[in-house]
């Protein structure tokens, strides 16, 4: 779930996680991309959003996890959000709200994103999904989205920083026509779905925050095939480009570690 810049700021100090924190932090990550791991094979012509959500909350719970985005809730003027995932089809960045009546069509494309706490500890990831088979200028959306998110893990190292993270993602998504999503951001993870720091998806090499040993982030590049504008639906979640145009959500949640980023949530490729 994408972090809401507009109505909160973080005011809490980044947390260094330790190895045994990291490890249950592990726990929360399968469980999280095994939901993904399951959309892709269910995702499909002819199925409800509302069926995906079912099968989601069934897997969470099954494996003793709890939902991380049901009846969340980032501001007191904010509906909570009903659905175990986030369910945004085409020009529909983030938020999409879970719906039995809404079915999916064949060319379609799915963004599912999806946040699990397991014992105490938050995974969060997401995924872009064609349904059945799409355009061509579907295909390469969602392969420029997951590659710039490719791109901004390997960035993700001790010693690098925040601008260099965005840097890599804006600096190879712009010159090839496409727009970033530049009102909601990644964030730290850990106990809370929503933790210091932010983690824009577009920056200056070089510059803001220097990555540590420790940290625990999601990264999610958001993208879109038209203009940058987006706006928020009469539902109070569902975020949506402005032209119409199509979005590609990729999401993992990662450990920074000596050797280099950890992915946290392996969901396949």
């Amino acid at each position: 779930m994408k972090f809401f810049r507009v109505f909160r700021k973080f005011c809490e100090m980044i947390k260094i996680k330790r190895p045994e924190e990291i490890e249950l932090m592990r726990v929360a990550g399968r469980v999280t991309a095994e939901v993904l791991d399951i959309m892709r094979e269910a995702i499909k012509p002819g199925i409800s959003t509302g069926e995906l959500d079912r099968l989601a909350e069934e897997h969470i719970r099954r494996n003793n996890g709890i939902p991380a985005f049901k009846n969340y809730r980032p501001a007191a003027n904010m509906p909570p959000f009903p659905g175990t995932i986030c369910a945004s089809i085409n020009e529909e960045v983030v938020h999409g709200i879970p719906d039995f009546n809404r079915i999916l069509q064949e060319g379609d494309i799915i963004s599912v994103d999806v946040g699990t706490y397991v014992n105490g500890w938050c995974g969060d990831a997401a995924c872009t999904y064609p349904v059945g088979n799409i355009s061509e200028p579907r295909k390469k959306l969602l392969e420029v989205t997951q590659d710039a998110l490719n791109r901004a893990i390997k960035a993700a190292i001790a010693g690098n920083t925040l601008g260099d993270i965005g840097y890599s993602i804006e600096s190879f998504v712009k010159p090839l026509g496409f727009g970033i999503v530049r009102d909601y951001t990644g964030h730290g993870i850990g106990k809370k779905m929503h933790e210091a720091p932010q983690i824009p998806n577009y920056g200056d090499a070089g510059q803001g925050l220097t990555l540590q040993r420790g940290m625990t982030i999601a990264i999610e590049p958001m993208i879109m095939s038209g203009a940058e504008d987006v706006k928020v639906g009469s539902n109070g979640w569902t975020v949506s480009t402005v032209d119409g145009s199509d979005a590609a959500h990729f999401e993992r949640s990662i450990a920074i570690l000596d050797d280099g980023p950890e992915i946290l949530t392996k969901w396949g490729m």
